[in-house]
């Protein structure tokens, strides 16, 4: 973590902003879900956003996490060096991510490296989290263990084929996003610049 004073004003009251969008509930699931996941040999964090943080932020358990959603011996992150340099754990966080990424997560639920390592957005963390569960619940190829209910499904392409025929007979209609010409008339109308004459 980073060595920085109190926040004051306007970071201050962002920085709350950020802290009331973490879920503890959430939290908790998280950790059953990535305890399965990993095989259950993983030593479970005392509750809160603080010991959440610790217990991710060396980067070994998010590198575990993905390499168990893979078939052994297609894990995306070959090498988990066990470090205590602080460079290096931020190399496997960003290891996770781009992996992650790779999995299906898309890049607006992908979580900066600095949200984790130094604490500044843990609800964005379980964002990305939340994000790989569902994306692991959808591919549904037999790597995810864990409650399926934990996670929603994410939705699915439904592509759709039309005939030639379809397609002539669509061109003729007009949509009705357009708007309708039912009951116009132009009684009352005058032309452009002429004043309406009252009889």
């Amino acid at each position: 973590m980073a060595n920085r004073g109190p926040s004051y004003g306007l970071s201050r009251e962002v920085q709350e902003k950020i802290e009331q969008k973490y879920d503890t509930d959430l939290e908790l699931r998280l950790v059953d879900w990535i305890i399965a996941q990993c095989g259950g040999n993983v030593d479970r964090p005392q509750p809160g956003r603080e010991s959440f943080q610790k217990w991710l932020m060396d980067g070994t358990i998010l590198c575990r996490l993905i390499n168990s959603l893979y078939p052994r011996g297609k894990e995306p992150i070959k090498k988990i060096p066990e470090t205590q340099m602080a460079f290096k754990q931020m190399e496997k966080i960003s290891q996770f991510l781009q992996a992650a990424e790779a999995y299906g997560v898309t890049t607006t639920d992908i979580f900066q490296t600095v949200d984790l390592w130094e604490g500044k957005d843990m609800a964005a963390v379980q964002r990305t989290l939340m994000s790989l569960g569902s994306v692991a619940v959808t591919k549904d190829d037999g790597h995810y263990r864990g409650d399926r209910d934990w996670f929603h499904r994410k939705a699915q392409g439904y592509r759709r084929e039309f005939s030639q025929e379809q397609l002539r007979q669509g061109q003729s209609l007009i949509g009705l996003q357009m708007g309708s010409n039912r009951g116009a008339s132009q009684s009352g109308m005058t032309g452009y610049g002429m004043h309406r004459q009252i009889m």
